[in-house]
This record gives structure tokens, sequence and C-alpha cells, in this order.
């Protein structure tokens, strides 16, 4: 286990033609120069060149590395949130710590920050839930995000030792298994983005309260034996969370078991019948919430923009619902004519999808895959039955989904969380309600 506070990198940015921005204050780069103001970097016959405020070039490396000086912090221009999700956008961010940029093979930049865990900590609370979010809230996620984080980078430094891959997908002519984790970075530890978990930079810290759940949790983690727990968490259960294995490799995690987002215990669902009933039903749970003030208080401006997260519906006709699984999947699957569910976990969440089509017919997984697959960015959560309308010789009309909850389900539910603190539930009581048998530690 770790016993000293870490320094991590993170990537900003990827796949940058050019990267523009601004000092706020004094770096230092490698030869010496110290610069302030606005940069500009490019990429220059398989290197990168940075110019200053005044379009002087600098330096040209294959890498950049900027040193602040007394706390100096750096702006961006145009970093992309929510890659390819239904909340895509750019922002001009501001950042804390060192400045990396590589330049790749292929004439491209990578833009990393190299920052101190509870300075990235202070970050990503504010960035995956507003800053005003009940104190409670605030420091039973950041418990789960850095017991996250650490669980990770632990994971994927001993697989890397012993030459293992972490990510085993299968893929045969008729079956596509596919997961995704954040051992898919090889330039550094983690990403900024919902692939990770949200790091947005300090623009996102608008209260005290940020600050304090980091101070008075700094060090605690979630642990389980002599290891870290790989706390997950999404936005909505939708009532249940769901099995790790269903989502990620096929590995039953103690903690991560399913769980009943509620003081009752709502039963798993264990059949097709099971998953229609709790799917088109309204169950008293946690994230089952349309408060519109307390959302306010809890979410992000751009999450309070989607408010179907429990309980939502898409239609599509056959030809929209075949050109998205053509261009999504890059299968010409030719007439679609049924969706059919062949595994389900405990919270309604499908791992495994058939898709029948006149030209081809391919099971899809998991999760996320089969999200990515439905939707020109990705459906809400797999937790979802399909009613299929059929002219008279029995070809679809429609396509309608019915689905719950939003994300992969697994450990913490954000809203599920949110509305267990305002109900008076401390930090303590709400991750032990997420992730079973775990204790509390402080490592540095």
């Amino acid at each position: 286990m770790i016993s000293s506070e870490p320094v991590i990198s993170v990537g900003l940015i990827e796949n940058a033609k050019e990267v523009r921005g601004y000092f706020n204050g004094y770096f230092e780069l490698p030869t010496s120069v110290k610069l302030q103001g606005s940069f500009l970097v490019t990429s220059k016959d398989g290197r990168l060149a940075l110019y200053d405020n005044e379009d002087v070039e600098v330096l040209r490396s294959g890498e950049l590395f900027c040193r602040s000086l007394s706390n100096a912090t750096f702006t961006l221009s145009d970093v992309t949130i929510g890659i390819n999700f239904h909340w895509e956008r750019k922002e001009k961010q501001t950042f804390e710590g060192n400045l990396k940029i590589r330049s790749n093979a292929d004439g491209t930049l990578t833009v990393i920050n190299e920052v101190c865990l509870e300075l990235y900590l202070q970050s990503v609370i504010s960035s995956e839930m507003s800053a005003e979010a009940p104190i409670e809230l605030l420091k039973a996620h950041t418990i789960t995000s850095r017991s996250w984080l650490m669980a990770m980078l632990e994971r994927q430094g001993k697989f890397r030792n012993i030459h293992i891959h972490t990510r085993h997908p299968s893929e045969t002519v008729n079956e596509i298994i596919r997961w995704y984790d954040r051992e898919d970075h090889t330039l550094f530890d983690v990403c900024a983005d919902d692939h990770c978990q949200r790091y947005q930079g300090i623009a996102k810290i608008i209260s005290n309260s940020v600050q304090e759940a980091i101070n008075t949790t700094r060090g605690i983690f979630l642990v389980t034996g002599s290891e870290v727990c790989d706390a997950r968490f999404s936005k909505a259960c939708g009532g249940r969370t769901e099995l790790f294995e269903n989502c990620w490799e096929e590995t039953s995690i103690p903690y991560l078991q399913s769980v009943s987002d509620s003081s009752l215990n709502y039963p798993p669902t264990l059949n097709e019948a099971d998953a229609e009933h709790w799917i088109t039903s309204s169950p008293d749970v946690y994230c089952n919430t349309t408060d519109g003030k307390m959302l306010q208080h809890v979410l992000p401006s751009f999450d309070r923009e989607t408010t179907d997260f429990f309980r939502w519906k898409f239609e599509y006709s056959p030809e929209q619902l075949e050109e998205i699984l053509h261009t999504k999947s890059e299968i010409d699957f030719g007439t679609v004519t049924d969706i059919i569910p062949m595994k389900r976990g405990p919270s309604g969440r499908i791992a495994k999808l058939k898709i029948v089509g006149s030209k081809r017919t391919i099971i899809v997984g998991k999760e996320l895959e089969i999200r990515r697959w439905l939707s020109k960015s990705h459906l809400y959560s797999s937790a979802f039955i399909v009613k299929i309308e059929r002219d008279p010789n029995g070809l679809p009309r429609k396509f309608t989904f019915h689905g719950a909850g939003w994300g992969h389900g697994v450990g913490l539910c954000q809203i599920g969380a949110a509305v267990m603190a305002t109900k008076g539930f401390t930090a303590e009581e709400i991750v032990e309600h997420y992730f079973k048998g775990v204790e509390l530690k402080k490592l540095y």
C-alpha cells in the first residue's frame, strides 16, 4: 500500500494539432527559460515547437516540460469534455501543477498535467458533482475517487511488472465482447474525462466545502485486507447497482456486488419478466428523485441538462437504428428484425445483446459497447427493454427503448448518494451502503 501522497499525470488533451494556452505566472522550461503569458505549441517535422506571446519560437523538442514557479497556474483553450457522450462540448480550463506536452509519431500532440493527488481530487470532486453539494456527499465522493485512482494505479503497475495485459476483449465471427478501463491510457496515469473521472481544472472549485472534504478525508481510502478498493461510481444506478463482472473483466469483487439503492431490499432482476417490471416501474429508491432544487445543488450545470436519468425512453425508426448500428459498429446488419437480451445483471443492465439482421446476426457486449452501438453518442445505460412495433408482414415499424439509470451502475450511485446525504447519512454510512465489507483507513 502507499504511504505518502503521490504525484500523478493526467491526460488533458489527446490527438491535438496545436495547443493554445496562457501561463498565469512564470513557468520554467528545461532550458531554464522562464515564460509567462500566452503560448502556442504546434507539431513540426515530428517534433513540437513552442511559441511565446510574441510568436517567437522558444523551443523545439520531442517533449516539453513546463515547471510551475510560485504555484503559477496555466490555462488551456478548447478542452473537450464529455467525449462521445451527449453532453460533449469544449471549455477553457485552468490547472494547477506542471504542464507536459508530447509530440506523437502521427504529428499530433498529447497534453499532460502533473499534479499532487489531493490537488487533483479538489478538481475531480467539483467536476463530478457541484461544489455546493452537501458536505457528507463530497466527503464520500472524495474517499471513493481517491480509492479508485490508487487501486487503478496499483493494479496497472502489477500487471505491467508481470507483462500481462489488463484487458481481455474477445471477438469471434458472431460475438464481439469489449470493455474499456483506464488501462487503455499508456502516456499518462489517468485521463481527465468521463472515461476515467472528470478533472476540469480549478474553475469548478467554487466553495469551501470541497476543500473541507479534501482536508478532513486526506489520505483516507476504502480498503479490504491489504488492498485499496477499486471503488467505482456512476451517475444513477436506476434503483439497484450492478455487478463488476457484467461491465468489465470476469472477476467477482466482494465489495462491488449488487445492492438495492434504498433502505428497502428491492429484489434483483432474474429474468426478462423481472426486467420489464423493474424498468417500467418507479420504485422508492434514493436515486429516484425529481427534486429540482436538490439536483441543482449536487449536479454540475451540464449534468442538470439531463432530467430523465432515472427512467427514460428513446424511439427509432428501422432506418434510424440501422444507420446508427452501421456507423457505430462498422457492421452492415441489413434489415434489423430483432434485438434480444442474452444476459442481464441484477440491476437490469444487459451484458450481452443479440442484434438480428438480414445480413448479420451479432452478439455484442459488454454494457458500454452496447450503449455505444445503439446511440449516436451513448445510451444512458444498458438497463433497457425494447418494444418493437411490427407491420402485417412482421417487419419492424418502430423500436422503442425503455430504460433505467445513467451509467454502468457499479459501486457508488452519485445521485443516490446525494439524496442519502440530504437525508442526514454520514460519508461513512454512504460508502458502506454501496461498498459492502470495506473499511476506511488513513494511509498517509
